[in-house]
């Protein structure tokens, strides 16, 4: 749906070495034809090896740069059409010891894409965000909220259809490096998983369903929306049983930050939610937008008192379908050479925890 709307189109993707970016650009140079995708990341390093991985793709180009710094954004957007922001500081406990930085890149790094994007006339931004987004308790969360509001608001000081800005929202990203399932896989030996709480649940997708969603996304926004996927629940001690069965779990507590379950759409956002077959939408505030124009599409709204809560899902993985799920993973990570960062919920697992 989003492959074709990419075609002969320049679009660029910030933090683009990391796992959503790399898989990004394997679905896009696979099945669009856009006249350029540039990669722009801080890393030299990742910008070479990814060079190597895609064989100098004729299509594809890399561009060194901090989302941090304004300047460099005006030059890298410069031509582009469509921006995906998924830059971002995303380890929890690093962004509790390091606030000022999480802040800069976090919330100053997005009302630099914003301002870039409007400066340059880029036509469409969709920025990556975070379950942890919704009522957070960690800073990294609260960081995210605040890049949500800036994406949305950013629509109310750019022309109304030159460019639009919608922020993309969901859970938990499965086998991402430095997350729960390498942890688990590596523990499995030694007969005994720690986890931090038995009651938690999480929300659970994989990185392909992750990317199609933000190129639908790509499609259907009109300025404003912040983009929710439907999307099953999983059992932490589900979880553990697919990866390392018949292993001891050791219950070690939540961490400082950290919640029981994970929340998408609060009862606040719910007012404005509506919802289609495979997705909602939390609809903007703005005086030129009207319930009607979700509707159109098939939107409907939500119950009274609705809330989309990763322990009261309708949506459950079975023990069964999480190994499944990690089997089919296992060889797009070894095909495509492509490290399983989490993405925007972040590399934020420790100890057994999502």
């Amino acid at each position: 749906m989003g492959r074709d709307f990419l075609a002969d189109r320049t679009v660029l993707v910030t933090g683009g070495t990391g796992s959503f970016g790399r898989r990004f650009a394997h679905h896009v140079l696979a099945f669009s034809k856009p006249r350029k995708l540039i990669v722009l990341s801080r890393d030299e390093l990742k910008q070479f090896e990814m060079r190597e991985e895609f064989h100098d793709h004729p299509a594809l180009r890399f561009f060194l740069g901090d989302v941090r710094d304004r300047d460099r954004l005006l030059r890298a957007f410069q031509g582009v059409d469509v921006v995906v922001h998924a830059a971002a500081l995303k380890q929890v406990p690093a962004a509790e010891y390091n606030p000022s930085e999480c802040v800069r890149t976090n919330i100053m790094g997005a009302q630099n894409v914003i301002d870039a994007a409007i400066e340059r006339g880029v036509r469409r931004v969709v920025a990556l965000s975070s379950d942890k987004a919704s009522n957070p308790v960690n800073l990294y969360g609260a960081t995210k909220l605040v890049s949500d509001k800036l994406f949305v608001a950013g629509n109310t000081y750019a022309s109304h259809g030159d460019t639009e800005l919608a922020v993309v929202r969901y859970g938990n990203v499965m086998g991402s490096r430095g997350s729960v399932v390498p942890f688990f896989r590596k523990l499995r030996a030694t007969g005994r998983i720690p986890i931090t709480d038995r009651r938690m649940t999480r929300f659970w997708l994989t990185l392909d369903q992750a990317v199609e969603f933000v190129l639908k996304a790509l499609v259907r926004m009109r300025g404003g929306e912040i983009f929710v996927p439907k999307l099953p629940s999983l059992r932490i001690t589900d979880l553990a049983e697919a990866v390392a069965p018949g292993c001891r779990l050791d219950e070690v507590g939540i961490r400082p930050g950290e919640k029981l379950h994970e929340l998408m759409i609060s009862a606040e956002d719910a007012r404005k939610s509506v919802e289609y077959d495979d997705h909602y939408v939390v609809q903007p505030s703005f005086p030129w937008w009207s319930d009607e124009m979700a509707w159109e599409n098939g939107g409907r709204p939500v119950a009274d008192g609705f809330v989309y809560a990763s322990n009261t899902n309708d949506r459950w993985l079975s023990v069964d379908e999480l190994r499944t799920l990690l089997a089919a993973e296992e060889p797009a990570r070894s095909d495509d050479r492509l490290p399983q960062r989490s993405l925007a919920d972040g590399d934020d697992a420790h100890a057994a925890s999502l």
